[in-house]
């Protein structure tokens, strides 16, 4: 598991990719995202067409078509430091629009992109961070209950990071 960055102090928006709202959306979670960053969520416009013109039209589509508090943005500019780590178009998107605004948290799941958006100074969570956040603030009561959800939802989670994700969710930061 990857640790996020320093944390989420002076974080007025979160810029959301596509998996987190996949796997949130098709477990019925979604709202967590708003709940949890209790600020603004942005997806840029490439994410926002990718989980919404779905040809399978899941729940997390029309859940993310139906949030009107998700904000569409678009980056001014693909840096070249982002374009060297040759992430997907979603991703790219992501990093560099969280590069642009800088007071963001950048919520991706990929691996690459993580280590990407931490080599450019980035607060960095994934979809189980935010039910881990979740938890801690005490918006859910049982993370081990979400955690299920998602892997019902199509996340793949293996028993080694459930044991560690439920062992941060039940410590108080």
């Amino acid at each position: 598991m990857i640790k996020t960055s320093s944390g989420s102090c002076g974080v007025s928006e979160w810029v959301v990719n596509s998996s987190p709202l996949v796997f949130l959306g098709n477990a019925g979670r979604l709202e967590l995202l708003r709940e949890v960053s209790g600020g603004r969520v942005v997806v840029p416009a490439a994410v926002f067409a990718e989980v919404t013109a779905s040809a399978h039209c899941d729940r997390a589509s029309r859940a993310v078509e139906a949030a009107v508090w998700i904000e569409r943005a678009n980056a001014r500019t693909l840096p070249t430091s982002v374009i060297e780590w040759d992430l997907g178009a979603g991703e790219s998107e992501v990093i560099a629009l969280a590069c642009e605004r800088r007071s963001t948290r950048v919520v991706i799941d990929d691996l690459a992109a993580r280590k990407c958006g931490l080599s450019h100074g980035l607060d960095v969570i994934g979809t189980i961070g935010v039910v881990v956040a979740a938890q801690r603030k005490g918006l859910i009561t049982d993370a081990a209950d979400v955690l299920s959800e998602l892997r019902a939802a199509g996340m793949w989670l293996s028993d080694t990071v459930m044991a560690r994700a439920l062992a941060l969710a039940r410590t108080t930061k």
